[in-house]
């Protein structure tokens, strides 16, 4: 059985006017669509990751806790504008919503707990960015024992070179890294 996991498609992560922005971000929105309409049509568990901070800071790595301090508003603040989906994207009852504090979806989660109960044994990864969260997630999901699949036109970095790079480095462990279309030719009988 396999499953989807959406990591960081937050306002925060993908709108130009944030700090946060992940330049590529919403240029691989139409194809994070296609995979959840792909996901969807084949009844697969969709699980929307989604980073959350306590606006003191108290829970932010150290390499982005200068956010918090000298009155920044913080980042991906629950409840706030930033820390929505980005427009067109929204969890449909019956999707699992997983908050997370560092850049592994399975990093002090339940997700691997939630994808064992329900036997997946692939996963499929779209989102940003995929040096930090995307990566350390594909990374972890293999040192568990799942088949990994990161949808490279539906994951986002910085610049086509870092993204490329990734890819490859991922691709040298293990991890397939399809197109969405791909992906989902993959997935027909």
């Amino acid at each position: 059985m396999a499953a989807l996991i959406c990591i960081d498609m937050q306002n925060d992560f993908c709108l130009e006017t944030s700090p946060l922005c992940v330049k590529g971000a919403m240029s691989c929105l139409p194809h994070v669509k296609e995979a959840l309409a792909t996901a969807r049509k084949h009844h697969m568990s969709i699980f929307w990751v989604i980073r959350e901070h306590d606006p003191s800071g108290v829970d932010i790595e150290w390499t982005r806790k200068h956010l918090c301090q000298s009155g920044g508003a913080g980042a991906t603040l629950p409840g706030t504008t930033g820390a929505a989906l980005v427009d067109g994207l929204e969890a449909r009852p019956g999707e699992v919503v997983i908050i997370k504090k560092r850049f592994s979806a399975f990093s002090h989660t339940h997700l691997d707990l939630v994808l064992r109960r329900l036997n997946v044994r692939t996963v499929a990864i779209c989102g940003v960015q995929t040096p930090n969260c995307i990566r350390a997630t594909a990374v972890d999901a293999l040192g568990l024992d799942y088949e990994v699949v990161v949808l490279s036109d539906a994951t986002a970095s910085k610049s086509e070179a870092v993204q490329e790079n990734n890819l490859e480095d991922m691709r040298c462990m293990g991890i397939k890294t399809p197109t969405t279309h791909g992906w989902a030719q993959a997935l027909m009988p």
